[in-house]
């Protein structure tokens, strides 16, 4: 990605971030990846991720799934 992340072009950014704290999420409750993602997209720490002005999009994975 070149240049500066804004809330325009975040999007880019977010599936991986989604897919590596749902894989997390999918492990650790005995869940399918699925639906891990579907408690990933609904949580608050989604809400908190996709808002660039939050710089939740810094944190890596672990962090993420901490927080959720």
């Amino acid at each position: 990605m070149r240049g500066k992340l804004t809330q325009d072009n975040l999007y880019l950014l977010l599936p991986g971030k989604v897919l590596a704290v749902s894989q997390m999420y999918a492990r650790h409750h005995n869940v399918s990846v699925l639906d891990a993602m579907r408690i990933v997209y609904a949580s608050d720490m989604y809400k908190q991720l996709e808002q660039e002005s939050t710089k939740r999009w810094h944190e890596g994975p672990v962090s993420l799934y901490q927080t959720l």
